[in-house]
């Protein structure tokens, strides 16, 4: 599916069967034929780079509750643990791994593969992408890394993970919002759907104070934003620049998308020329900007 390159010497196809070992397996062979065996809990340690640093604990109590009655149905996986041999490092898994010390178990069931770091880095952000519980910020920045880090297509990505492309572009189009619009969405304040009504506006973050504070929908949201300017900003007799065409806006979001910055695209009134220009929040952000247009 994905040519073998930058950490996919198994491609992305085969990484993808390694994460996705959550439904129950189909008959008792399942696990023998993939090389099962158990370890004790102790011997395994967490992945230091795991992108994902937080774990509900009201998820994991019900977690260890469903592996107290039934066991861990699916293993973990893992490698050895380059620090040290007589210890193995997760790939996958580590929820099942922190509720099984909840659960008071003192083996789980793993199965061993011989990542690389760069492997185990790709297969931990496609993990956490593949689970239901994150947040549409948390998922876009998911996206992003695999593209930028990997070097894959938003194409191969939706192949790969059951999406569609326009969901992959739609939710990394949200890290072009300034910081305060994504600490709303992160907080469970706004929607992505309210997120992505405020892109296209030249000040998210006040329509996003008011979406908040006026408790709006998401449609409700999308007739604010589209709301032209406050009359003061504009002189006598000029004209209001027409609505951008679809094929504009959808432009403006991949390339915010994919600087995750604000981008801005103006064509001049009949002509074929006009502006492009790049909002950023920080000086962070510019230096970032710097790098990637110096490559």
């Amino acid at each position: 599916m994905v040519e073998k390159k930058r950490g996919l010497g198994r491609g992305l196809s085969a990484l993808m069967s390694d994460v996705n070992n959550d439904a129950p397996a189909s008959n008792s062979d399942a696990s023998a034929r993939r090389a099962e065996q158990h370890l004790p809990i102790e011997v395994i340690a967490p992945n230091p780079d795991q992108p994902r640093r937080n774990f509900d604990s009201d998820t994991l109590e019900d977690l260890a509750g469903s592996i107290r009655e039934k066991g861990i149905i699916q293993p973990l996986i893992v490698r050895p643990d380059p620090a040290d041999a007589r210890k193995f490092q997760i790939v996958a898994g580590e929820r099942r791994w922190r509720a099984a010390q909840i659960a008071q178990l003192h083996e789980v069931p793993v199965i061993v593969r011989e990542f690389d770091d760069t492997e185990v880095l790709e297969v931990a952000i496609i993990e956490n992408i593949q689970r239901a519980d994150l947040n549409p910020v948390e998922e876009a920045a998911g996206y992003r890394q695999l593209i930028e880090r990997f070097g894959h297509t938003q194409d191969q990505l939706a192949k790969a993970l059951g999406k569609s492309r326009s969901h992959i572009a739609n939710q990394m189009r949200l890290l072009s919002l300034p910081r305060e619009v994504i600490d709303y969405l992160e907080k469970d304040q706004i929607s992505a759907g309210h997120a992505r009504a405020l892109i296209t506006s030249d000040d998210p973050a006040s329509l996003a104070r008011i979406v908040v504070s006026k408790g709006l929908s998401v449609r409700e949201t999308e007739k604010l934003a589209k709301k032209p300017p406050e009359e003061k900003t504009s002189r006598p007799g000029a004209s209001r620049n027409p609505e951008k065409d679809a094929d504009t806006v959808a432009l403006e979001g991949d390339l915010s998308a994919n600087l995750g910055m604000k981008v801005t695209v103006n064509h001049d009134s009949g002509q074929e020329s006009g502006q492009v220009s790049i909002r950023y929040t920080s000086l962070d952000e510019l230096d970032e900007l710097c790098r990637k247009l110096t490559l």
